[in-house]
């Protein structure tokens, strides 16, 4: 299994442009708040950093294709391959029915909180067409391989413009198609990524510092990416993991669908 690990970029020191309170502390004292996207225990947040601007394609968190839009990939991406508790929609055998605009984007996400993060709705829509909201041709193959039928894209935008952030879900065959392409998002394979959902009016999303935290929930896949606007190095990792709490309540649909098969399971904790 290919992991998300740091590729060797250097740690600012204390007093450095980014401040030595950026990185992910190891010590027991300074743990990050676990995003719901992480639920199941202390999740150390792991970094991609893309060192060789010639040779990679991973390059400021941006690559222009040659043939279509600018094709960005997270600085920061944290997988959690743990789907305990979607034990019961492994299988989209149970699941059949598409996920429906109104069902994952109701009206109580056109505004979403967490902490000192508001983000307001700037659009959403459901492609049917896979391998056209995505780029890379690993990750196309994968999701065609996988029974991809829906990749679900909003995007969301601070009341001061400063933070912007996607939320993605990928409806696929089965956990393990789920757990293949989660893989295939580590920005360390070059396999392909999700292209931002940028409508019109709002903040472009994608080039510059972006941290995304992926999530099994049975057969989907839940994907949050959050960066301040234009791109800029936060001051810490903690804004990031923050803000990207409020981009992952469209996620809620998940549960509606636990209850539709195992009744009384659909709660969150």
């Amino acid at each position: 299994m290919i992991e998300a690990r740091d590729t060797g970029s250097p740690r600012p020191d204390a007093g450095g442009a980014a401040g030595g309170d950026f990185w992910p502390a190891e010590s027991p004292g300074r743990k990050k708040p676990a995003p719901r996207l992480l639920i199941g225990g202390a999740v150390a947040l792991v970094l991609v950093v893309a060192a060789v601007v010639a040779a990679l394609t991973l390059t400021g968190g941006e690559d222009e294709g040659p043939d279509g839009p600018a094709r960005p990939v997270p600085t920061a991406y944290t997988p959690d391959f743990d789907g305990e508790g979607f034990r019961a929609i492994a299988s989209r055998d149970v699941d059949k029915r598409p996920v429906a605009p109104g069902e994952v984007f109701p009206a109580g996400v056109k505004t979403v909180r967490s902490g000192a993060f508001t983000f307001t709705l700037a659009g959403s829509e459901i492609a049917t067409d896979c391998k056209a909201a995505t780029w890379g041709a690993r990750l196309q193959a994968d999701l065609a391989k996988f029974g991809c039928t829906q990749v679900m894209r909003a995007a969301y935008v601070s009341p001061d413009r400063k933070y912007t952030g996607q939320f993605i879900a990928i409806n696929l065959a089965s956990e393990e198609g789920v757990e293949q392409v989660l893989r295939d998002l580590d920005p360390a394979t070059g396999a392909g990524w999700v292209l931002p959902f940028n409508p019109k009016g709002a903040p472009a999303f994608g080039a510059g510092f972006s941290a995304a935290y992926a999530k099994t929930y049975g057969h989907y896949a839940v994907i949050t990416t959050v960066q301040r606007t234009g791109g800029a190095q936060p001051g810490s990792l903690n804004e990031m993991i923050e803000a990207s709490l409020a981009i992952e309540n469209p996620a809620d649909f998940v549960w509606g669908r636990l209850d539709l098969v195992a009744p009384g399971q659909g709660r969150r904790p």
